[in-house]
């Protein structure tokens, strides 16, 4: 396992010196009249942040050369198409009313501009790394009932507003002057003369603060108390679930070992009862053995996905508007624990007295990633049928199945092989029988879709006031930067999954039903569900997203983020009660 370890780390030093370059004030560095870095991005409405298209799709005026910027692997994930802008915004050069271009549209361009005007279509474009946002138009609503009769104005006029400190830009502005639209309500051709102004302004703000106003937009005051009420709210839940904990096993469970340690041997007339009786099959293996295995194997590896994440989130790797840096990160990531999940499904699965190995390992490969790469295909023809800069290309996609295939595979392979060699004993305190114990009828409280109602509810309930924020930031225009919060809400979810686990074990012990493998597993993954729940809410009530593309990527996508978490959590749950279930029998004395 060390050859994994020590290339996470590299990939991890790499990636912080990627985003310290980036960050480095002496490439971005001018002097009076100097020509700086100007992008267009990409347009889109509004609403539907996964519904995007390349900025020149609409008609601009375009330059003669029209001259793209070769993008890199993570702005290919993040669906940038960076071409150079129309705009010339030299290094302190001030600019009044310049033209850009006149022209005259077309019918089909008119209606192109007034079905973007009413869409609520946005402009996204990139100055020295600096992200610009504007949008494309107004529609005209004031005393008029009928929407039939609306008017649909393009802005043709933007303002821009930049402050520099010495040798910087450091802040940029843009702004649209509403006395300077065209009418592009009626099907009929129009002129139209697109101008921009440029202003320098001087400021103190020095360079290394200049994305500082990014940041602390999620960290206003009036955010940070509702972040920490749900950290108070999370901790208060852990509280009362431990206190429960407590009091069965100071009441019963304490009671019951004692009265057992009384005697050194069971009499043959001596009636057992309750969980005392599961003893001979409480560490009876579980039926698909192999399947639950590899479940464990794929949620350890999204757990571990989740913590370096999380912990270089919280070393500040990741900067907004630092283009493509998370989603490299989880693609890197994602392939090199692989060796985690291989490791911990072979080796669980000997411990099982498994012997079909390679149906594991290839189980543990695709159990996840078959169904991730299905839905990225099937999403990524949608975005190329619509035109959308979401489609990856197909350099991105090849450098993909090669990270899978020369990267992922061999750690995940590496991880079995280490798994194979370094198993351990299963450590059961009892010995099986041979017959098993007939389960009796479980009232309807007592069923596995029940439980894992009840399972799933408080855990969800730490992380609710989050996915709101959370859902803003990756499903909207928000920018989510506390990770310390976000990890420590992270811990307190793992707490809460391990604890409510061993209840609901406890639960189904004590009605004398010793299957509880796979029900630790579901009971603890049940939070998924609710999490995909909550996508489904959150997409009608909270957002205004619409359309085919947009529902498709949404719900695509969430689907397989909640099966996800299924998986890791799952894998937390069955961990904690397996460590129970292994204590518990251990304090009394079995033949």
């Amino acid at each position: 396992m060390e050859k994994p370890v020590v290339i996470l780390i590299f990939t991890t030093v790499i990636m912080s010196l990627e985003c310290f370059v980036q960050s480095d004030a002496s490439t971005h560095r001018y002097k009076s009249g100097d020509d700086v870095p100007f992008y267009a991005n990409k347009v889109g409405p509004f609403s539907n942040p996964s519904e995007t298209y390349a900025y020149f799709d609409l008609p601009f005026c375009q330059p003669d050369n029209l001259e793209k910027k070769k993008e890199s692997f993570g702005e290919a994930l993040n669906g940038d198409r960076l071409t150079f802008a129309p705009y010339k915004l030299e290094f302190l050069a001030n600019k009044d009313a310049k033209v850009i271009c006149k022209k005259r549209l077309t019918k089909e361009e008119v209606a192109q501009f007034r079905t973007a005007v009413a869409l609520d279509y946005y402009v996204q474009m990139y100055y020295d790394d600096l992200p610009i946002w504007a949008f494309l138009g107004m529609v005209e609503k004031d005393g008029i009932d009928d929407p039939n009769e609306y008017r649909y104005h393009i802005y043709t006029f933007y303002q821009f507003e930049i402050y520099y400190h010495k040798d910087h830009v450091i802040e940029i502005l843009v702004r649209v002057d509403p006395s300077f639209t065209v009418d592009v309500t009626n099907d009929e051709e129009v002129d139209v003369e697109f101008l921009y102004t440029v202003v320098w302004k001087e400021t103190n703000t020095p360079f290394e603060k200049r994305m500082d106003k990014y940041t602390s937009s999620s960290s206003l005051p009036h955010h940070l108390e509702i972040h920490w009420f749900s950290i108070l709210n999370s901790c208060v839940t852990i509280f009362i679930l431990m206190s429960c904990m407590g009091a069965i096993y100071l009441r019963v469970l304490r009671k019951d070992i004692y009265n057992l340690a009384q005697v050194e041997e069971f009499s043959d007339n001596q009636e057992e009862t309750g969980w005392k009786s599961l003893h001979g099959d409480v560490f009876r293996y579980p039926k698909c053995k192999y399947l639950l295995s590899s479940a464990l194997g794929c949620g350890t590896q999204m757990l571990a996905v989740g913590v370096v994440i999380l912990c270089l989130g919280v070393l500040g790797v990741f900067q907004p508007y630092d283009r493509g840096v998370l989603p490299t990160a989880l693609v890197i990531i994602y392939a090199i624990t692989s060796a985690v999940a291989g490791f911990s499904a072979v080796s669980f699965y000997h411990q099982l007295e498994g012997s079909n190995s390679l149906r594991v390992l290839l189980l543990t490969g695709g159990i996840f990633s078959c169904p991730l790469l299905l839905t990225f295909f099937f999403l990524n023809t949608v975005a190329f049928n619509y035109g959308s800069t979401a489609t990856l290309p197909l350099g991105t996609i090849v450098v993909i199945l090669l990270l899978l295939v020369l990267l992922a595979l061999p750690s995940l392979v590496l991880g079995a092989i280490s798994g194979k060699r370094i198993r351990s004993e299963f450590q059961a305190p009892c010995h099986t029988t041979k017959c098993p114990r007939e389960v009796p009828p479980q009232r309807w409280y007592r069923r596995v879709i029940t439980q894992m109602a009840m399972a799933g509810l408080l855990p969800f309930a730490v992380i609710y006031i989050q996915l709101y924020y959370i859902f803003a930031s990756v499903w909207g225009h928000r920018i989510y930067t506390i990770y310390s919060i976000l990890f420590v809400v992270f811990i307190l979810l793992l707490i809460t999954t391990a604890l409510i686990s061993i209840a609901m074990t406890y639960i189904q012990l004590a009605a004398e039903d010793h299957e509880w493998w796979w029900r630790s597993f579901l009971c603890g993954g049940s939070t998924g569900l609710y999490l995909f729940g909550y996508s489904i809410y959150y997409y009608f009530s909270r957002s205004d997203m619409n359309g085919f593309m947009q529902t498709s990527f949404f719900f695509g996508y969430m689907a397989c983020v909640s099966y996800g978490v299924f998986l890791m959590l799952g894998t937390v749950g069955f961990h904690a009660c397996l460590l129970f279930v292994r204590l518990l029998y251990g304090c009394i004395k079995c033949e």
